[in-house]
This record gives C-alpha cells, structure tokens and sequence, in this order.
C-alpha cells in the first residue's frame, strides 16, 4: 500500500491521508477521513473522483472511519482500456476493496452510477459486508426502462474540454449552479475520468436493470432522491418500495441530481440520522 494525497490537510480538517491498495487485480485508490468509528465506504459516480467527495467526508470523518473510492477508470485508480468499466466489475472492485481493508461491517454509501454499483456490491458481496446502505439518486434506466436524463455527449464534451485544459469558467457552461470551489475542483480532476470507461459505464446503466439486485439486499437501505433531478420519479419510488419493502425512501425536494451540492444541509439532515445508529 502505498500514500499518495491530492488533498492538503487543514488544522481542523479529517482527511487523513490518500493511498493505493491492490484488490480485485487492479489498483484501486482512495481518500480517508476521520480514522475512529465505524467504516464508511463512498463509491462516487460516473465522473467524480474520490477528491470531489472531500467536504461531505469530511464531515463524514467527524464520526465514521471514511473511505471514498476511486472508481475504476476515475481519479487516480487503475486506467487501461482493456479493463472492463461494467456496474459488475466496478461492484467486485468494492468487495475486494471492503475485504482486503477489513471494512466488513461498513456502511455502503453511492452516488448515481456509484450508487448502481454499491447496490450490485451488496447484493453479491458476502451477507455481512454492509450493515447498511446509503444509495443517492442512482439511475433507474434499464432494459425497456426510461433512458438516464443526461446524455453521454454531456460528459464526453466536458471530459475532452478537461483534458485540453479548463478552468471553472469553462466547467460553468456544464454546471452554471456551482460554486467557484466545487468547479475549480472539477476542473482540475474531470480529466483522469477515462472517456472509454464512461462510456462503458453509461451505456452499462441502460443495458443492465438496477432493480434485479433489490430483493437480494437485506441491510437496512436509504435510498435518497433528488426531488429536482428527474432521475427518480413517483412511479420508481413505488417500484423500489415494493421490492425493498424494508427500505427508507427520503426525497430531498430542494436539490437536483448532485445532491450534497445542491443542499448540503438537507443532505446531511437526510443522511445522518440513519448512519448514527447504534449496533
């Protein structure tokens, strides 16, 4: 295992540090934050690196041990084309990953194509690698579903700007309400987001049906949903509910699809009360 930071450590800050670590054969990095209590694993979506996710770990960190993940093809993970960038593989990744830090036990959090992946995790992972699962507006498309909101032109024309070289005024046109921080960030990572491995990635979310994977899960489930993000609609919700009849459905009606940057407070409002339980 080997450290590597791409973040800087403020006084107060519970970032702890970044590292590699070498699970399902391929090498797979990650952020930490906090150190103390129980896991917490972050699985992010289709074009977020690890280091996008620092302020909700952050405050994450101050009462879980958190680990945020860099997808496979994103950040500062392992990137060749001959890999395979499937929700399949990208879950397996996550049940190397959890076992081979001895994280059994964790709570499972994911956003959108993060959030397909942490689902399939749990649902083939071993029974007690989750002890509950935070899924974040994950899309529904599938097989003869409705088709995912946002194109792939979308993230391929950002990628491409990126990697030419783009500062926040230029991600702007893509997210015109972000703050200057969080496009500044984007700005500076969208680029390791491999172009074949978001396009595998998005093609795999129509290809594959995220709701197979929901009678096989038993931990305890939030499922947050962007009530401004047209990703989940009314008809989903009843369809989640009725295969995971055990299931907690919270819409945040403020926010949109990137939820914690929406409405960081509703987010945490939503979040916290389901991961403070106690064992």
């Amino acid at each position: 295992m080997t450290a590597t930071s791409p973040m800087k450590r403020e006084p107060d800050s519970t970032f702890l540090y970044g590292a590699n670590v070498r699970a399902n054969g391929i090498r797979q990095h990650y952020l930490r934050f906090g150190g103390k209590g129980l896991p917490l694993v972050i699985v992010p979506g289709i074009t977020s690196p690890a280091v996008t996710w620092g302020f909700v770990a952050e405050r994450l960190g101050r009462s879980h041990d958190v680990h945020v993940l860099d997808v496979r093809g994103r950040g500062l993970s392992e990137t060749d084309d001959r890999l395979d960038y499937g929700v399949s593989a990208s879950a397996a990744d996550v049940v190397s990953f959890v076992d081979v830090l001895g994280l059994g036990g964790c709570i499972l959090m994911g956003h959108s194509y993060g959030a397909r992946i942490s689902l399939r995790a749990t649902s083939s992972g071993p029974p007690a690698m989750v002890s509950r699962l935070v899924v974040i507006d994950p899309p529904v498309s599938g097989p003869g579903r409705r088709s995912y909101p946002a194109e792939i032109g979308w993230y391929v024309e950002s990628i491409r700007q990126a990697a030419r070289g783009a500062d926040a005024n230029q991600m702007r046109e893509y997210l015109p309400d972000w703050s200057l921080e969080h496009l500044q960030l984007r700005a500076e990572w969208l680029h390791t987001c491999n172009e074949k491995a978001v396009n595998e990635s998005y093609r795999g979310m129509h290809d594959d049906d995220m709701f197979i994977d929901l009678p096989d899960i038993s931990p305890p489930t939030l499922f947050i949903v962007a009530g401004k993000g047209g990703v989940i609609q009314a008809p989903d919700i009843n369809e989640i509910r009725a295969a995971m009849p055990h299931a907690v459905v919270h819409v945040v009606e403020s926010a949109g699809h990137m939820v914690p940057w929406d409405d960081e407070e509703a987010f945490f409002a939503a979040v916290n009360p389901f991961i403070s339980f106690t064992s």
